[in-house]
């Protein structure tokens, strides 16, 4: 009988910090699924430049928001697949405004895709892990968790939660060989933070040592390490990825 190869799912994959990790552990020898929640197009086109280069990968749509959505995917991974191994939380959305002013529409949204979708693709892949007594669980945190930003209450209220959530999982379901860790990124260039000026930006790469922001390449190799069998006495860590930031 053939070896059964592993399966990673990476939530909000169609670009930026996802897209780079999902190419990541596509290299590493995992069935990547790439889950997006409307733009099936780039989606697609990332799952195509994976098997492009020989590596299995498929994209799939998953709002992280749905139940309904999160649930199917998790039947299908069971049904063709017996589960996922790897699990990465990336999904996230930017909403920010000044708390007395926000809408609680936007801190729901913002809560419910990072918080929320965490919870439910988690739920639906773990007894698959304890079954297997084998799975790598990343949750995609911020240096939002840790350092003030004006305009980012419910985000930083989403992102400092996985820290938290990531901890306790992770003394539920160690004994099973499942281990939970979380990746606090820095400032990194994709398309979230486009709205920044160049002054902005400036200000802030003053404060990193490393004087740049980070790309997704920084951070997926991280990632998979995090998902070897090498860091299985690793867990309930929150990584911090920001160049040094000071502050």
């Amino acid at each position: 009988m053939s070896a059964r190869q592993r399966v990673a799912v990476v939530t909000g994959a169609s670009r930026g910090i996802g897209k780079a990790i999902g190419n990541s552990l596509a290299r590493d020898g995992f069935l990547t699924y790439l889950t997006y929640r409307a733009d099936a197009e780039r989606a697609e086109a990332a799952a195509e430049e994976i098997r492009a280069r020989g590596f299995p990968a498929q994209a799939v749509k998953a709002d992280v928001t749905s139940h309904v959505e999160i649930q199917a995917l998790c039947d299908r991974l069971e049904k063709e697949h017996d589960g996922a191994d790897v699990l990465v939380n990336n999904a996230a959305q930017l909403k920010n405004g000044l708390f007395a002013l926000m809408p609680e529409a936007n801190w729901d949204a913002v809560i419910d895709t990072a918080l929320g979708g965490t919870f439910r693709m988690t739920k639906g892949v773990i007894r698959g892990m304890l079954r297997r007594r084998w799975g790598r669980i990343v949750n995609i945190s911020s240096l939002a968790a840790f350092s003030a930003a004006a305009g980012q209450t419910n985000y930083a209220a989403a992102k400092g939660a996985l820290v938290a959530f990531t901890r306790s999982l992770s003394a539920e379901v160690g004994p099973f060989g499942v281990t939970v860790n979380s990746i606090a990124p820095g400032f990194v260039d994709t398309e979230m933070i486009e709205f920044m000026s160049a002054e902005t930006r400036a200000d802030f790469t003053k404060r990193i040592p490393m004087q740049r922001f980070g790309t997704p390449e920084d951070i997926a190799p991280l990632v998979s390490f995090l998902c070897t069998d090498g860091a299985s006495y690793l867990t309930g860590q929150t990584i911090r990825v920001d160049g040094g930031f000071v502050g």
